[in-house]
């Protein structure tokens, strides 16, 4: 008889373990790893989406104009005279949008 409730309350005891760890990782999930993956698709959509004449700032709070673009190149121009090329991921935000050729 005492053989039978040990093995009961044994059995009890394992979903009493693998709820929290369940818990944490559903809250780690809706708010850490959710919100960094939409943050980086729209950081991807913004890169996608550079074009000629966009007024943007880099990491490092470089304002310039863009002036060429390929697949993983941004040249900027700074002033009149000064052209500088950098990563196409390190450009942070863009301040004003070119207008569209479409319009």
């Amino acid at each position: 008889m005492w053989l039978a409730t040990t093995s009961n309350t044994g059995g009890g005891s394992i979903w009493g373990l693998i709820l929290p760890f369940v818990l944490m990782f559903a809250v780690f999930y809706f708010l850490l790893i959710r919100p960094q993956q939409k943050k980086q698709k729209q950081r991807n959509l913004m890169l996608s989406q550079l074009k000629k004449g966009d007024k943007v700032t880099t990491i490092g709070g470089l304002h310039g104009t863009i002036v060429e673009l390929t697949d993983d190149t941004v040249v900027l121009r700074v002033n009149d005279t000064v052209r500088m090329t950098f990563e196409r991921s390190a450009i942070n935000t863009v301040v004003e949008s070119a207008p569209s050729a479409d319009s």
